[in-house]
């Protein structure tokens, strides 16, 4: 095997979208991604059971394009790497069967990994083969990864070997949030870009929505958690009230302000990391980050605390196949051996476990 620029194929399946991704080393050849979020929208969020059903229909055409798109036989392959957790069980478990079933069918070895640490190694892919290089991640980095499932602040050390957990949501991901409080208002799943264009003309301060986890007696024990269903309640009575009262609901104004209170708790505390951790580098992962007022306020906020910030292409921020196929690639670079075939899905896979199931 290759182990200065091994060529990976990742397969993602830990929700609703089934990524299939080719890379060489630190460059992106392919990242293919097939999504079911049409059929959940009518459900008004993801079902696990339809989440699954989709994952085994778009898996081998995925495989296939992805494929034509590198211009790489399977054949050719250095290795397979898989999401073995977190995600849902149901739709985890497609993908790993079916990177099981490549590698043994190819006598390929297999990198079982963590998806929340895929997020990071995105960060360091190039899509220019033959031009410069995305710029290897410094350490210690601080990174806070945002999606429609998680919400998690980490404390990188090494992308291989050392991430640790600073804090995590305590009951809805921010992305959840999103969703739930566009329903309330009226709007189609998926929340987040519904939200984003209703608050576009909204006032953000007009009302002042609760930021969770944030008070003084708060922050002793759950520094660096997160919760969003107090502000998902707030929401909910504040329109509640306005209705009662025969009032109109002012959506925009309550698009804006919740979505402030998000992105408002969401920097703070990833700062927060920042300062205590002495760290002067923060990246942005997860679906949630193509918010762009997220972005702008965490470039702002940052820059005025001496804190860079790395967002990857908005195209590898979503659960994507190509991310996974990069942390494999790391692990391969860094001399770890294949993981056995002694792994399953885990819907609950600590951060902490970057590979699964690694060989003796």
């Amino acid at each position: 095997m290759n182990r200065r620029e091994p060529l990976v194929l990742g397969i993602e399946t830990s929700c609703d979208e089934t990524g299939i991704g080719i890379v060489r080393g630190r460059t992106l050849l392919s990242n293919t991604i097939a999504s079911s979020m049409d059929e959940h929208a009518r459900y008004g969020g993801v079902v696990p059971e339809v989440a699954a059903r989709a994952h085994l229909e778009a898996l081998e055409p995925a495989i296939r394009a992805a494929l034509a798109e590198s211009g790489v036989a399977l054949t050719d392959v250095d290795a397979v790497a898989v999401t073995s957790g977190p995600g849902l069980a149901g739709a985890l478990m497609v993908g790993v069967g079916a990177a099981k079933a490549l590698a043994v069918s190819l006598e390929k070895p297999l990198y079982a990994v963590n998806h929340l640490v895929g997020h990071i190694a995105a960060d360091i892919l190039s899509s220019d083969e033959h031009g410069d290089q995305a710029p290897p991640l410094e350490y210690p980095t601080v990174a806070l990864l945002v999606s429609g499932g998680h919400t998690s602040l980490l404390l990188v050390r090494d992308l291989t070997s050392d991430v640790e957990l600073l804090g995590e949501t305590m009951d809805d991901a921010a992305g959840e949030a999103f969703d739930k409080v566009a329903r309330l208002l009226g709007l189609p799943y998926p929340g987040g870009p519904e939200i984003d264009r209703a608050a576009a003309s909204g006032d953000p301060n007009a009302i002042a929505f609760p930021r969770g986890l944030s008070r003084a007696s708060d922050m002793a024990g759950h520094r660096y958690d997160f919760s969003f269903s107090g502000l998902k309640t707030a929401v909910a009575r504040w329109t509640e009230q306005r209705q009662a009262a025969g009032e109109p609901v002012p959506v925009a104004d309550v698009a804006a302000s919740f979505r402030e209170a998000v992105v408002d708790v969401l920097v703070t505390k990833a700062l927060a990391a920042c300062r205590d951790y002495g760290v002067p580098r923060l990246l942005l992962g997860g679906g949630v980050i193509a918010n762009r007022r997220l972005r702008d306020v965490a470039i702002e906020r940052a820059a005025a605390e001496g804190v860079t910030v790395r967002v990857p292409p908005l195209s590898l921020c979503t659960d994507n196949g190509a991310m996974i196929a990069a942390l494999a690639s790391e692990l391969i670079m860094a001399g770890r051996p294949a993981s056995t075939l002694e792994f399953g899905a885990d819907s609950t896979l600590p951060v902490t476990e970057i590979q699964v199931a690694e060989s003796a």
